[in-house]
């Protein structure tokens, strides 16, 4: 079978899209050779530190690219089986179909096992290879192809590139390759068997690159690049937004000072608002109180509407141009994040079901002028506190009237609790009333598509994960976005952040706290060169102002005093009410603030990078066994949590409960990683360090950011358990061991 020239395969280089060069770039690789690297350690060759500021887009993409591709590599080397005998690996086997080219790309049509086709979605990578990777052979015909489509029946459609490799970004010529030149003639041939190997999905990080080089057509450049906002004189008496009295007043009354000072910062005229929300300061109030404030401010309306007239027509790139660049650079709509599988060991998002049955009100034409609005967040769960806080509470309109605006979640992984105003369940409702039956399945992809576009126009509020804001879903409104709120956007890396800007907004804010968890990079070359630095970070590292938000709600007084001197400069104040006594607080042993120093024994179980002490296993069972002997009450609601750096830690710590409690201890002890733990609180945490060694080495447990998390999830009582001497090698657990002694709660445990 010859391979077919596609009639649409020709393309100069002016068509030629960012992503067609990002796929060539990824399906060139060897597979093996990245696999021998990634062992070796070998140092990638022209790669730059994250700057702060950047003179141009050719330095910023110069710096953030190469990183970006390191990142790619970890993902795909992430992706494969655990099992490091490669024949252990989940391999299938497919035929070739058909075989055309086009635009420099071999498509495929492949068939493959029935059950195969479930297991994949578009833009997954896959591995293709002639023969099954077996143990001391190596194949001499292998490459990698995207999912272009799920085809009908049993077939895929794929994208591969054989004209051979790139190995330097910046030389756009491939370099020949034996193995594609194998490949290419065995997929030439129809019938050809081939076996197929699921890697990973690159949705995601597609959609960043394809953000990153958005930045040129942005109207906030220069802001990006520099990090620093030039302020026009007046700035401050000609506020973008005119917050009606009733509605300032209700502000004034339920927002402490600091967050109404970020409210009102957001009623400038800055492009940029970065605010800091340390732990327990309310940052969810804050966000309910910015979107009353966005959407029913009566003068900015009219600037908004007619800002928009601007980006519409004008001279720079009207607004369809923008969404017809981004489109055609990202046409995927669903798709996984490789980072999203780093989740606690049991997986709880943390979040549970209200019970509230409030439904969103029907917008009335009298708001008509509504800001349109939309909300982002780098994970599923951090963005459905949002949603439900909305679906709970509502928020106020000019006239200080509490309503439910109409909203949309996009997305896929939503709560349960948020089903009501998912994008799925909306359309259905609209669709109820249609006959289907008419038309049948000849207007059923339009139907939707418009149904979709109408959904998102007619929202005030629109909710995404970051990397759901890149998809396809956004590519037929009408009504461009006037403002983006990310939360949690410290833990986000720059290009995630970037791609919900593409959407003609005018004004962003981000919200986070750069001192808690950072972004998750798996490429320990790009993480160490600052990949992981978020935008909010870079920007306040370079100056540029943020709104701190100084009033915390969570923590007993002794629990705040320490992470609000070691990581907030002192600043952080306390609410009302917190320093109130709890029944446990009789014996000393069990808070506010207690450090127990625990000589155990760390191990390292076979073929993992984790860590576990069983003696802390045993201390904190016991610890947790007294409590609840003294305070039954404690076990009649899940008030206690238990979390831990290291998964294997979280999963001997679950099991020892579980031995030693029954099977009932899953609903009254929250046992979780300290990742799977941020945002949340309980009344009492126990913290298990895990590390303990004569070398005093604490690996990623010296993270500060991971510390302060650690700390702050309690309200009443936190009882911190691990190895004093190995610990104080680092500063912040040196001073945290020295407050715990100058404050009388060290306990040594006699062995």
């Amino acid at each position: 079978m010859a391979v077919e020239k596609s009639s649409s395969g020709t393309s100069t280089p002016s068509t030629t899209s960012t992503m067609d060069r990002f796929q060539k770039i990824v399906l060139s690789w060897d597979y093996l050779r990245l696999i021998a690297e990634s062992k070796g350690g070998k140092q990638a060759k022209v790669l730059q530190h994250v700057k702060n500021t950047y003179v141009s887009v050719a330095e910023y993409l110069g710096v953030f690219e190469p990183l970006l591709f390191e990142e790619v590599k970890a993902q795909i080397i992430q992706g494969r089986s655990n099992d490091e005998e490669e024949s252990g690996m989940d391999w299938r086997r497919g035929a070739v179909g058909s075989c055309t080219e086009s635009e420099g790309f071999h498509k495929l049509s492949v068939a493959v096992e029935d059950n195969f086709q479930d297991n994949v979605s578009e833009n997954d990578l896959l591995l293709i290879s002639k023969e099954k990777f077996e143990e001391g052979s190596t194949p001499n015909a292998y490459a990698f192809a995207l999912v272009e489509q799920r085809g009908g029946g049993i077939h895929i459609s794929l994208r591969t590139f054989v004209a051979g490799e790139i190995q330097n970004l910046n030389v756009a010529k491939p370099v020949k390759s034996t193995r594609l030149q194998h490949f290419a003639s065995i997929i030439a041939s129809q019938n050809s068997l081939l076996w197929i190997l699921k890697v990973c999905s690159l949705s995601t990080i597609m959609r960043e690159f394809t953000a990153m080089h958005s930045v040129a057509s942005l109207p906030f450049k220069d802001l990006i690049l520099s990090a620093t906002e030039a302020h026009k004189d007046g700035d401050d008496q000609s506020r973008a937004w005119n917050v009606p009295e009733p509605l300032m007043d209700y502000l004034k009354v339920n927002l402490n000072d600091s967050q109404l000072e970020a409210v009102n910062a957001g009623l400038s005229r800055r492009s940029f608002v970065l605010i800091q929300g340390p732990p327990g300061t309310g940052k969810t109030q804050t966000i309910l109180g910015l979107l009353s404030a966005v959407l029913h401010s009566a003068p900015a309306r009219m600037q908004i509407k007619g800002g928009f007239d601007v980006l519409k027509h004008g001279p720079e790139l009207d607004i369809d141009g923008k969404r017809a660049h981004w489109i055609k650079a990202s046409p995927w709509l669903l798709g996984a994040n490789p980072r999203d599988l780093i989740m606690p060991v049991d997986g709880d998002d943390g979040f549970y079901p209200t019970g509230n049955e409030l439904k969103p009100e029907i917008v009335s034409s009298n708001r008509k002028y509504r800001a349109h609005v939309l909300v982002c967040a780098p994970s599923n769960s951090a963005l459905d506190e949002i949603v439900l806080r909305v679906l709970k509470t509502g928020i106020r309109d000019e006239n200080n009237n509490t309503y439910n605006p109409k909203i949309v979640r996009i997305g896929v992984k939503a709560l349960h609790s948020v089903k009501a105003v998912s994008m799925d369940y909306l359309i259905q409702q609209k669709l109820s009333g249609v006959d289907r039956t008419l038309d049948g399945g000849r207007r059923g992809a339009g139907e939707y598509d418009r149904i979709r576009a109408s959904i998102l126009d007619e929202a005030a509020i629109v909710f995404s994960t970051l990397s759901f804001s890149g998809s396809s879903i956004f590519s037929r409104m009408t009504r461009a976005f006037d403002v983006v709120i990310i939360d949690e956007a410290a833990q986000a890396v720059e290009p995630a952040t970037l791609i919900p800007l593409i959407h003609g907004c005018r004004q962003i804010f981000l919200v986070g706290d750069p001192v808690q968890l950072p972004a998750t990079v798996i490429s320990q070359t790009a993480q160490k060169l600052g990949y992981g630095t978020s935008l909010f970070k870079r920007f306040q590292a370079a100056g540029f102002p943020v709104q701190m938000l100084k009033i915390q709600y969570r923590m007993h007084p002794e629990i705040s005093t320490f992470p609000s001197k070691e990581f907030y400069e002192g600043v952080l104040q306390d609410g009302e009410g917190l320093s109130r006594k709890r029944p446990w607080h009789s014996y000393s042993c069990f808070g506010p603030f207690c450090f127990f120093d625990v000589d155990g024994i760390e191990s390292q179980p076979s073929g993992s990078g984790s860590w576990v002490n069983q003696d802390e296993v045993e201390f904190i069972t016991l610890l947790y066994h007294q409590l609840a002997l003294r305070y039954p009450e404690l076990k009649s609601s899940p008030e206690v949590g238990v979390i831990s750096p290291y998964r294997h830690q979280v999963k001997l710590l679950k099991d020892s409960f579980r031995s030693t409690f029954g099977d009932q201890s899953r609903e009254l002890i929250d046992v979780s990683t300290v990742d799977g733990f941020q945002g949340r609180e309980k009344e009492i945490v126990i913290f298990s360090c895990v590390r303990c060694n004569k070398e005093q080495k604490i690996g990623f447990v010296s993270d500060f950011r991971r510390m302060n998390v650690a700390i702050t999830r309690a309200k009443s009582a936190v009882l911190v358990v691990g190895s004093a001497s190995t610990l104080k090698q680092d500063k912040h657990w040196n001073n945290l061991v020295e407050s715990a002694k100058e404050r009388n709660c060290l306990f040594k445990r006699i062995t």
